[in-house]
């Protein structure tokens, strides 16, 4: 039935309106289907305790509160519900034949100009991101609460969710969260709440409990002409919309720190506080990210358990659940982390650009490369690759010298900025390393050398690879590698703090193992 009616609403004839093509997108609970102009948004009849749309009538009411609620923060997109009937060409939102299920109907909103689209390309300004700040800032300011909202946030509702959650990812420890994982998180959360339950109690006697939107990400913003349209609310369960206003906007804060944009995010919060006036909601932000990324990490995990969504798109969602995962984890690390200068060490394709941009999402701290400030310094782009014999040109001494002065000059202004830094660069000189050692000292803050390391098979196949794939910022060539490995100086532990790697293993295992080294 599913399937036949599916394919029945792939076609034109099945709309309303003059319709030319037809695209499917499917979520964990959602068939939408795109035409020209609209987007028809059918409920999955599929029960998972937190969200009920198993029954026709579940579907029908929770369609009208979709068009309902949405409306507050997206009046003039949603258009209503409309009915899906049985035809003689089969479903279709046209006719007068039996009613098989309803949908969502709403004007299109352009697919590029969506906000994880744009961070993603780099054409988000921070004057964008504070003008969606405000205006989320004013839908919090009036937002309705009453003692029966607030009720969503006391401590132990709050905990409940947080339960619920940790019991729905247990069947995909061996996927996307592993159980090591899950219970570091689970830890922190239990301590972090009985830390915290007066602060938790002020929220709620301050009025920061209110009917918020509860699913505030990058997908569901749209900056079209100048106009913020922000879609697609929870609107199936009021415990997960009735929340602290903290838990709100931490779910955009998450995101753009999940883009790797965490300093949009700075932005966002600023104009956030300096609107609403809660500067209480800095306490309380770290905690709610950690939530807002957790349940991304599972909404998608489970995709993979979706017999309707096609192989690779599974594999595109377990790639993103873990990634969200490890974000909830580097959270919790970054708590603990004092301001820090990291630096790579090792021979080209061994692994250090791969593990300093791994380090740097998960602790949300810039990175900055040799290669890239290498080519600027020249006046070329990064991707513009460069041929030059081994120590030659671009690569030779004065030019690598100053490669690594400007790299001196950038981790010393993020240490006076009170920020951790790290600089990918091989340092395979002991003399470049010893003046990053001295900077530390002078600044008081620990000095980490990340030295990675693989097989000469390994390193070679890796060299090959990114050659033949043309796109990387690095100039390092199979033919260089045995010329470097000559000049190479391996550090000893003298210099600083020495975390040695062996980088056959994966991005997120080696960034465990530099999170247990730096442990208290």
């Amino acid at each position: 039935m599913i399937r036949t009616t599916l394919k029945s609403l792939m076609k034109p004839d099945s709309y309303p309106e003059a319709v030319s093509c037809v695209e499917l997108i499917q979520t964990h609970v959602s068939y939408i289907f795109l035409t020209d102009l609209h987007a028809y948004k059918i409920k999955k009849p599929v029960d998972f305790g937190f969200l009920n749309f198993s029954t026709i009538d579940r579907r029908r009411f929770y369609c009208n509160e979709e068009v309902r609620l949405n409306r507050r923060l997206c009046p003039d997109i949603y258009e209503g519900v409309v009915e899906l009937r049985e035809t003689a060409a089969g479903a279709a939102f046209h006719g007068t034949g039996t009613i098989i299920d309803y949908a969502v109907k709403m004007k299109r909103l352009p697919a590029d100009r969506m906000l994880d689209r744009l961070v993603d390309a780099g054409d988000v300004t921070p004057a964008a991101m504070r003008k969606i700040s405000a205006v989320i800032a004013e839908f919090h300011r009036t937002a309705p609460t009453s003692p029966a909202i607030a009720e969503y946030g006391h401590q132990e509702r709050i905990m409940y969710n947080w339960q619920e959650n940790f019991d729905q990812v247990i069947p995909f420890e061996n996927s996307t969260l592993p159980a090591g994982d899950r219970e570091l998180l689970r830890s922190w959360v239990v301590q972090f709440a009985a830390e915290h339950e007066e602060l938790f109690q002020k929220r709620v006697d301050d009025g920061f409990i209110r009917e918020c939107d509860g699913d505030i990400h990058l997908d569901n913003i749209c900056l079209d002409n100048g106009v913020v349209h922000i879609f697609d609310c929870i609107e199936f369960n009021e415990r997960f919309r009735c929340c602290d206003t903290a838990a709100d906007i931490a779910f955009l804060l998450m995101d753009l720190d999940y883009h790797g944009r965490h300093d949009l995010a700075d932005d966002v919060i600023d104009e956030y506080v300096s609107i609403t006036g809660d500067r209480g909601v800095t306490e309380l932000i770290d905690f709610y990210r950690i939530y807002r990324a957790f349940v991304r990490g599972k909404v998608e995990s489970f995709r993979l358990n979706d017999a309707g969504i096609n192989p690779d798109d599974q594999a595109s969602a377990k790639v993103r659940a873990v990634r969200y995962f490890r974000l909830a984890r580097g959270y919790v690390e970054r708590r603990r982390l004092k301001p820090t200068l990291f630096i790579t060490c090792g021979l080209m394709g061994s692994g250090k650009s791969t593990l300093a941009a791994q380090l740097a999402f998960e602790l949300g701290i810039n990175t900055f490369s040799s290669d890239s400030t290498r080519k600027q310094a020249a006046g070329l782009a990064p991707e513009v690759p460069v041929r030059e014999a081994y120590g030659e040109g671009l690569y030779n001494r004065q030019a690598s010298e100053a490669t690594y002065a400007g790299l001196l000059c950038t981790a010393e202004d993020q240490l006076q900025k009170g920020r951790s830094v790290i600089i990918d660069a091989g340092f395979i000189l002991k003399s470049q390393r010893v003046k990053f050692a001295e900077l530390a000292r002078r600044h008081s803050v620990p000095f980490i050398i990340l030295q990675t390391d693989c097989s000469e098979a390994e390193n070679r196949r890796r060299l090959q690879d990114r050659e033949a794939g043309g796109k990387s910022v690095s100039d390092g060539r199979l033919e260089l590698l045995a010329f470097q490995a000559a000049e190479f100086e391996a550090p000893d532990g003298t210099e600083g703090m020495l975390i040695s790697l062996a980088s056959n293993a994966s991005p997120a295992a080696l960034a465990d193992e530099i999170h247990s080294r730096l442990a208290p």
